[in-house]
């Protein structure tokens, strides 16, 4: 019992069920953001909301495009909604950090090459025992 103890309380387990808690709650508000704000002004726009009702049929068997359709749009809704609650701004902070703490502004991450490089000249650089 000691060892499950001791695993429950270590750092990483507690932050992780913290961040399941976190998403979950996060999920809840971009779902409503998505049906309840996003959906109905693509509704006024276009003037369907639901397209759940539409099917075909192939030798007895209903095709439910339309769900389909819905999940499509709420995906795309919800990534879109995302991005520019979530990730832009956060960028924009992490950027503004950036310039105050005097680092360049990161447009785009190092590739592979680039940090290998930098490490060679870096160890290149480093004083011999």
């Amino acid at each position: 019992m000691h060892g499950f103890k001791k695993f429950i309380m270590r750092g990483n387990v507690i932050d992780l069920a913290v961040a399941f808690v976190m998403g979950a709650a996060f999920v809840a508000v971009m779902n409503s953001l998505v049906s309840d704000l996003l959906t109905p002004l693509i509704a006024a726009i276009f003037g369907k909301q639901d397209f759940s009702a539409l099917t075909f049929t192939v030798n007895g068997s209903v095709f439910r495009y339309g769900a389909f359709i819905n999940a499509l749009i709420s995906f795309v809704l919800i990534a879109t909604a995302l991005y520019f609650f979530v990730v832009a701004p956060l960028n924009a902070v992490a950027d503004r950090r950036r310039r105050k703490a005097g680092l360049p502004v990161l447009d785009e991450p190092p590739t592979e090459l680039e940090l290998l490089t930098q490490m060679r000249d870096l160890l290149r650089e480093a004083p011999r025992r």
